[in-house]
């Protein structure tokens, strides 16, 4: 597996913005790694993804699908990651090269932007909403 990020292992306190730089970061790579007890501490308990197709799927599903190998990432490398706060939440919005494999394929190499909703629940930021736009180069 390659992932293509900066390590940032312990986010300190910082300017909120570059904080959840780092932790859509990490979230990012506890998904390429499958790195489930990470990941599920990064996802809300009502987070909700609407995927480039247009589905939507909950937490468990998109953690499930991880889990059991029928989403894979192979590579999830963010560009730019613009981040606005607004007291308790906060919106991140940034293009993103990735290969992913679905139900087994090889891989497919794509562009997609990404906007995610974080919210601040009991001093932690989660994310909340999700959502994924193939880019068509």
């Amino acid at each position: 597996m390659i992932c293509l990020m900066s390590a940032a292992t312990a986010v300190p306190a910082q300017d909120p913005a570059d904080q959840l730089r780092a932790i859509e970061r990490e979230r990012l790579r506890s998904l390429v790694n499958a790195d489930l007890p990470a990941a599920r501490r990064y996802h809300a308990v009502d987070f909700e993804l609407i995927n480039p197709d247009g589905g939507t799927m909950s937490k468990e599903q998109y953690l499930g699908r991880i889990a059991d190998g029928s989403l894979k990432y192979v590579l999830w490398e963010p560009e730019e990651i613009r981040v606005r706060v607004y007291r308790n939440s906060a919106v991140l919005r940034y293009r993103a090269h990735l290969i992913v494999s679905v139900r087994g394929s090889a891989g497919r190499d794509v562009h997609f932007w990404h906007t995610d909703l974080y919210e601040r629940r009991d001093g932690q930021w989660q994310i909340v909403w999700a959502h994924a736009t193939m880019v068509k180069e």
